[in-house]
């Protein structure tokens, strides 16, 4: 897993679809259904498959062998 990178967010939340679009391993919202569905993605080492499942500052998102802070 590379270092973590922060993600800053202009709201209190982000809903997990977004997140994954912000930082480029989703090009849409439908996509980010898919990798949801096909890939390992943890929110604060959980398992999660709900794309619009609510983030806020302090969740960590690990995906696709990357790691995201939510600030």
């Amino acid at each position: 897993m590379t270092a973590m990178q922060e993600v800053p967010i202009r709201d209190d939340m982000v809903r997990l679809g977004q997140l994954l679009q912000l930082v480029g391993l989703a090009e849409s919202g439908s996509h980010a259904r898919v990798l949801l569905a096909e890939e390992d993605i943890r929110v604060n080492g959980a398992p999660e498959t709900r794309r619009g499942a609510q983030l806020h500052r302090g969740d960590v998102v690990e995906a696709m062998g990357e790691a995201f802070t939510v600030r």
